[in-house]
């Protein structure tokens, strides 16, 4: 029989780490929710429509990455690779518009088909944020803030760096889209494969190549900035007043692009050296075009996503967990009266560890190795006499406690 095993690119969320994987989702919750930010689920597979209309037949996603099949009706499915795409579309399917701003929160799975990596899986999770309907400068600042608070309440914002840019508006970019092309067409041939096929269908996105040889001819290349018109560079003064003013650090870095048709304005990435050379662990910006590009109206829209390995593998530890209350029965003649103790306690908010099995000092070693702080132990005598021993673990301490006053004395 072969061995079964995950699938490569996938992992199993076991103890510890699915502690720090809850532990990041609890916490960006939490922080969202004082911004306005309910939660939303969208399927994790779609129509593939969903994402090649709005990604590019002929994007890396798509022709790379994405796990697209035909279901046993002959639909063409993809299963998510990133859910911006499928919130819009939720947007249009259950006629939100008209309420618009929206404010969402999502967590769970993606699915990538490439090199698994330090962080990165084929399946991984991802947090984000999408803020739809609001197309002034402070609905980024917004945005950016709730990230850097997530950020800073998860504990790790000092290994963090906050980095911006512009993209401009649709006017700047084809100025400077076509400034960057005959740039380019001038080294072509010394261009790598894929930034060769990008210069014809999305040369925004050679700004962001790995190639060192790329990297290197870029040196020279035009920078997006001096193709802004003026409303472009009124809209990211006001956004960099808004980080001004909230004393949100960041560092300008004029390559950073977000390679799409539909995103504009903003762009804007938190990076850590603390994971090796892909440091990007939260990454967002404008996409004002995108709601539009699947069929509905021009709609604005600004939000971020993050790796939730990513940002688990930065906590200093794992998250405590709540110490519980042990919970022993001498003998089988008390196990039914341990089983109604042990559910009363868990009613009145107590975790408690019912060992089912064992004698009474495995039992015992048992709450020791769970780390309960009190063990709770019931045999016959006690029963006869509406009483408990309530042993304090830590102290080695141990007195009788009537039955009654066990809860209130355990008791959240």
């Amino acid at each position: 029989m072969a061995e079964l095993r995950p699938v490569r690119g996938t992992h199993d969320l076991i103890g510890e780490d699915a502690r720090r994987h809850r532990a990041v989702i609890e916490t960006a919750r939490a922080v969202a929710e004082r911004y306005r930010y309910e939660d939303i689920a969208t399927p994790i597979f779609e129509f593939a429509e969903v994402f090649t209309r709005p990604l590019g037949d002929t994007s890396d996603i798509v022709t790379k990455e994405t796990y697209t099949f035909e279901d046993r009706g002959g639909e063409k499915l993809t299963l998510r690779p990133e859910n911006t795409a499928a919130v819009c579309r939720a947007l249009l399917s259950n006629g939100l518009l008209q309420n618009l701003p929206l404010r969402f929160f999502y967590a769970g799975p993606m699915f990538r088909y490439e090199r698994p990596q330090k962080g990165r899986q084929r399946q991984f999770h991802q947090i984000g944020i999408e803020l739809l309907g609001a197309p002034e400068p402070f609905g980024d600042v917004e945005v950016i803030a709730c990230g850097a608070r997530v950020l800073a309440e998860l504990g790790i914002a000092a290994d963090i760096t906050l980095e911006l840019n512009t993209l401009g508006d649709a006017e700047s970019r084809t100025a400077y889209r076509d400034e960057l092309v005959a740039y380019l067409r001038r080294f072509e041939a010394d261009l790598s494969e894929d930034s060769r096929a990008r210069l014809s269908r999305n040369p925004l996105r050679i700004l962001d190549s790995k190639d060192e040889g790329d990297r290197e001819l870029l040196q020279g290349a035009p920078v997006l900035e001096d193709s802004l018109n003026a409303a472009s560079r009124a809209f990211f003064v006001e956004v960099r007043a808004g980080l001004d003013s909230l004393a949100i650090p960041y560092t300008i870095n004029p390559r950073l692009v977000r390679g799409l048709d539909y995103y504009g304005h903003t762009a804007f990435e938190f990076a850590t050296t603390a994971l090796g050379a892909q440091g990007t662990v939260m990454g967002g910006g404008r996409y004002d075009g995108l709601v539009e590009m699947m069929g509905g109206p021009p709609t604005a829209g600004v939000g971020w996503a993050a790796g939730i390995e990513r940002l688990a593998m930065l906590l200093a530890e794992p998250p405590a967990q709540e110490r519980p209350v042990a919970v022993i029965s001498v003998d089988e003649s008390t196990s039914l009266e341990a089983l109604v103790l042990a559910e009363e306690l868990r009613a009145a908010n107590v975790v408690v560890e019912h060992a089912l099995r064992g004698k009474v000092g495995q039992r015992l070693k048992r709450a020791a190795r769970a780390r309960a702080r009190y063990a709770v132990v019931i045999g016959p005598d006690e029963l006869a006499a509406g009483q408990v021993q309530l042993r304090d673990l830590d102290r080695g301490e141990q007195e009788a406690v009537a039955r009654v006053d066990l809860v209130r004395r355990l008791g959240a």
